[in-house]
């Protein structure tokens, strides 16, 4: 690199020394409330599940969460507005595991994900549900397998698009259970949904909410769940690897912020996260929401993240899964 000519060594070794400043908490962090980035529309399920954290956070911080949703591109734009923002704790990214370690394998342009947002903890944990329609030809996991192996291809799994965890999940039960399902990408749940109710396409995986009213209708049928769970709309669903065995997988919700966040922001973040963890309110809706609290520090999530991020790069390997 050139340097100025105008620039005298004294000049660099000043700078030199106050860039270890910027990697230091403020003594007061925080003082002024933090914008909170969710890659999903408003109402959403992570929406929610991160709107009531922060407000559950706020009183041990002392200050409030601004949410700024930034839906679509499968979560790149919001990735990129956290990654791009001051490492000053002052922005965090509040996703879903997908975000982080599936859908990045699928970018052209492949990065890091932990090069680019560091991992501040994990709040909750889902099972996902596997639905079907009222009007598919089976009305349970193994009838659906039989299905499925007597008429290959012919089982439709709809999904909210290409490369989210209800896809993957698709592509992962039709290689466990050896059977060959057609998957249908739709833009957003709500459309793969009502088409579900329909009879379009016969099953979905997803979290529970999204599916409640229209299983209490009798219009759609849980019938497998893809981890344990202890939250309440989630009780007496099976286990999908009861008939699948070695089956599983659950998504979960956590806070990253940008790359280089001083380590006492993320500290105080963390700890603030435990304490809402024990907010009987929170506990409460998340239950309702068929989500557990299960809580990781920063360094056991990025362990997790990196796990995972295997799991899923062999199951989109193997499926050939591509962006269009």
């Amino acid at each position: 690199m050139d340097i100025p000519p105008h620039f005298s060594r004294r000049h660099i070794l000043s700078a030199a020394a106050l860039l270890p400043l910027a990697a230091k908490a403020q003594p007061n962090y925080p003082s002024k409330p933090i914008r909170m980035i969710i890659p999903f529309a408003a109402g959403g399920a992570t929406d929610v599940l991160g709107r009531d954290l922060g407000q559950a956070m706020a009183p041990s911080l002392g200050q409030s969460f601004v949410v700024e949703n930034i839906g679509g591109g499968a979560g790149v734009p919001a990735l990129n507005s956290v990654s791009r923002a001051a490492p000053d704790g002052y922005s965090v990214l509040f996703c879903a595991s997908g975000n982080i370690t599936a859908q990045p394998l699928l970018s052209k342009n492949r990065v890091d994900i932990l090069s680019q947002v560091t991992p501040v903890g994990m709040i909750a944990s889902a099972a996902h549900v596997l639905v079907i329609s009222d009007k598919a030809p089976f009305k349970s996991l193994p009838e659906l397998i039989a299905y499925a192996k007597a008429h290959p291809g012919e089982v439709n799994f709809g999904s909210a698009g290409i490369g989210g965890l209800a896809h993957l999940g698709t592509e992962l039960l039709a290689h466990s259970a050896g059977i060959k399902v057609t998957h249908v990408p739709y833009k957003g749940a709500s459309a793969a949904t009502n088409d579900l109710v329909a009879g379009q396409i016969h099953a979905i995986f997803g979290t529970m909410p999204s599916f409640t009213a229209m299983i209490e209708k009798g219009a759609l049928h849980a019938i497998g769940i893809t981890a344990a769970s202890n939250a309440q709309p989630l009780k007496g669903v099976p286990l999908i690897s009861k008939t699948v065995p070695g089956f599983s997988y659950s998504s979960w919700n956590a806070i990253f912020a940008p790359a280089r966040t001083p380590a006492g922001a993320i500290d105080k973040l963390y700890t603030s996260m435990r304490a809402a963890a024990q907010n009987p309110g929170l506990k409460h809706r998340f239950d309702e929401q068929g989500v557990d609290v299960a809580l990781a520090g920063p360094d056991e999530l990025r362990k997790i993240v990196l796990r995972e991020r295997g799991v899923w790069e062999k199951v989109i390997r193997d499926a050939r899964v591509e962006l269009n």
